[in-house]
């Protein structure tokens, strides 16, 4: 007979890991449906390619502008972007260039914006003064792809990928001990439970080359 001090210990550690594990999911719930979407979409993404949206636009930068840009670009290779030039781009475009990095030679400024779902670019030639910029929008599906990839998302999204992780993380371990505390009455829970340890295993070693 199980002595009385056993029965609270385990009904003790089930009930933690119960609120541990519905209290991760509930956290996870949003951010697994996402990844594993986005998975299934970049899994596919050769049957599921759209045709990218590009536009391109081209301007005069004022004289005085490009005096000033042509008189920095003799010493600088890397840069923020200049407060003049973002100022100009934005009654331009209505571009947000503050924060971001210019590449500076002495015929260019070249500033690459990328994001989640696409890409744009801005150059401005120093000899002519011709400034040319260029958005590509590759859709919804491109967009959520690059979210699953951390690609171009900024701090935020990365801190956010990070602290999912541990959530699953948690998820997936607590599950695991509430299987282990209920196995006794369930047979099939530890060869489910190596058939999904094995199966990944088998075919990473046999069919992927």
């Amino acid at each position: 007979m199980t002595p009385p001090s056993d029965h609270r210990r385990r009904s003790f550690w089930l009930k933690t890991l119960h609120e541990w594990h519905w209290v991760s999911s509930a956290i996870c719930l949003l951010g697994m449906l996402l990844f594993a979407i986005t998975g299934i979409t970049l899994n596919h993404a050769g049957q599921i390619e759209s045709k990218p949206d590009v536009t391109r636009s081209h301007a005069q930068v004022p004289e005085a502008l490009l005096q000033g840009l042509a008189a920095r670009a003799e010493d600088t290779k890397r840069s923020p972007v200049p407060p003049e030039l973002a100022h100009w781009a934005q009654q331009q475009w209505g571009l947000s260039l503050q924060g971001r990095e210019a590449e500076w030679a002495p015929e260019e400024i070249y500033v690459s914006m990328p994001r989640p779902g696409g890409d744009a670019w801005l150059r401005v030639g120093l000899q002519d003064g011709e400034a040319e910029y260029e958005h590509t929008d590759r859709g919804w599906v491109a967009y959520f792809n690059d979210l699953h990839k951390g690609r171009s998302t900024g701090a935020a999204w990365n801190w956010f990928i990070d602290l999912f992780a541990v959530a699953c993380l948690v998820f997936s371990i607590t599950g695991l001990f509430i299987l282990k505390m209920h196995a006794g009455n369930r047979p099939w829970t530890w060869p489910l439970v190596g058939l999904g340890l094995v199966l990944p295993a088998l075919l990473a070693l046999l069919l992927i080359h």
